[in-house]
């Protein structure tokens, strides 16, 4: 009993000593994300694509209400028929879903499109900041972004670390 009880207290108090040498860290990898040029150059080309996008949805919902106002105007003057203004009125339906779907596949292609551009530069920032913590020797390195730490001493910030590490002039 007195074997076990000392082997359980030898084995906590080496464990406790290993835990306090354990070396912590901290960085916000969104303030980081800001000043990557290449993210910079990836939100310009993603908002670029957006507009050309939503430019050809604008264009296609200018012409569906062009047509609808067409067809008002002819009903209201009498000059069509109730056959064709039930067979235009389904086509302006059929219009009017195509644009659906386009918002549909806009939201797709944008989401594709921020993949694309972004995970390159996220692994960019993860390889640093594993090669930061490990040639520093951080056992742990917290996001204070997604604000899981509730207190960080100033000295352990490897920020600094990971824009050198980047290329990015420290302010």
């Amino acid at each position: 009993m007195k074997k076990h009880l000392l082997f359980t207290l030898a084995f906590v108090l080496a464990t406790a000593g290993t835990a306090m040498a354990q070396k912590f860290g901290y960085t916000n990898s969104l303030a980081l994300l800001t000043e990557i040029p290449e993210v910079k150059q990836a939100d310009s080309d993603l908002q670029a694509f957006q507009t050309q996008l939503q430019k050809r949805g604008q264009e296609m919902v200018k012409e569906l209400q062009t047509k609808a106002a067409e067809l008002q105007r002819k009903e209201e003057q009498g000059t069509i028929s109730p056959k064709d203004l039930e067979a235009q009125s389904l086509k302006l339906k059929e219009e009017e879903e195509k644009i659906g779907k386009y918002e549909q596949e806009v939201y797709a292609k944008l989401t594709q499109k921020r993949e694309e551009l972004y995970k390159p530069l996220l692994e960019k920032v993860n390889n640093a900041m594993k090669d930061v913590a490990t040639e520093n020797g951080f056992t742990m390195v917290f996001d204070l972004s997604s604000n899981m730490v509730l207190y960080g001493d100033p000295s352990l910030d490897v920020t600094n670390l990971v824009k050198t590490k980047l290329g990015i002039a420290s302010n």
